[in-house]
Formats: C-alpha cells, structure tokens, sequence
C-alpha cells in the first residue's frame, strides 16, 4: 500500500487506467472468448501492472500475461503484435533468474517471437529494435546481477553494524523480491514490459 500512497498522480492515472482495461478486457472475453484482440490487450494491461507489484506478486503477474498472449496466439498464430508483446514479457521473465543459463532460455523464446513478428511485418521499426535490444538482454542480465549482489551485500553490512544480522541470512537468491531489489530490477528488466503494453495501449 505503501508504494502506491509514494506514486506520482500521472502514475496513479496511468495504473488505474490499465486497471479498467484489464477489468473491460476480461468482460469482452467472456462475451466474446475467440478475440485474439481482446486477449492480446487484456495482456498488456497486465504488463503494464506488473510494473506496479513488487516480489511474487509482479510474477505471477507476468505469467499471467503471458499466458494472455499465448491464448491469442493459438487462436490467430500470425498476430504480429501479440508475438511482440509476448517477447516482451518473456525478456522481462529472464531478468527474473539468477542463474544465466535459465535466463537465456527466456531471452532466446523472446528473440524467436520478435523474428517472427518481424517476418509478419517487416517494415515495423519497434519489431526490429525489440529484436536487435534482445541482443544485449544478457550482459544487462549480467549488470543487473551485479548490482543486486552488491545491495543486497551493503544491507548485510547495515544489519551487521546495526546487530540485527539474523533473520535475513535465509534470503538467498530470493533477495530481489525485496523493495529495493524490485526497483533495481524495475528499472531495467520493466523497460520492456512498459514498452510492450504502451504500444498495446496506443493500438486498442
């Protein structure tokens, strides 16, 4: 509740507003369960979300829109925006791994969703970067690491100091899930996912 209260009121906007598009889309699927359009929506607004949940509650989040766009995939397997938005979230899913090998089986669906988008629209310049930006998904996964690793041992330090080390030795490789691990991993992993569902947004 915290995090919402500190959001600036364009960002309150912007998360009620996708609020209302997640709620629409899931009464328009139930009217109509065969709209690849309306699936691929309703997923972009979980996208976008997500950007606003911290720990298990932002994955579980994601999964759940991918699994909007893989719906809309097997109803319209050419839909060029929702493999898009799909390698959206399946990027963003990586960056959730620590270790580097189960994060590229993520990055390396998502190229294959941005490839095929681009083959169904060639001339799409937000295809062709979403391809090209995938490229480099593995040394921003590698930055990012680093960076958790490195705050995540500066609050050990504070605790130590503090004398209030027990407690959190058992955080292990779950420590990203903390507040300041989410915005860490908000700011570069989410880019995607805000882009994905601008984009959804902006062609509803």
């Amino acid at each position: 509740m915290s995090q919402q209260m500190e959001l600036p009121r364009e960002e309150v906007e912007r998360m009620m507003f996708f609020e209302a598009t997640r709620t629409q889309s899931e009464a328009e699927h139930r009217a109509d369960p065969r709209n690849a359009q309306v699936l691929t929506r309703w997923g972009g607004a979980l996208l976008e979300l997500a950007h606003f949940k911290q720990g298990q509650e932002a994955t579980e989040m994601i999964q759940e829109a991918v699994s909007k766009f893989e719906a809309a995939l097997r109803i319209n397997p050419q839909k060029h925006d929702a493999l898009w938005c799909l390698g959206n979230a399946l990027t963003s899913q990586g960056f959730l791994f620590t270790d580097r090998e189960e994060a590229m089986e993520y990055f390396e669906q998502a190229k294959s969703c941005f490839q095929r988008a681009l083959n169904e629209e060639p001339n799409n310049e937000q295809y062709k970067k979403a391809l090209g930006m995938t490229d480099k998904a593995p040394d921003l996964h590698a930055e990012l690491q680093r960076q958790l690793a490195e705050q995540q041992a500066q609050q050990d330090a504070q605790q130590r100091a503090q004398g209030g080390g027990a407690g959190k030795e058992d955080a292990g490789e779950d420590f990203w899930y903390d507040v300041g691990g989410w915005v860490a991993f908000a700011g570069i992993a989410l880019s995607w996912v805000v882009m994905a569902s601008r984009q959804q947004a902006a062609a509803a």
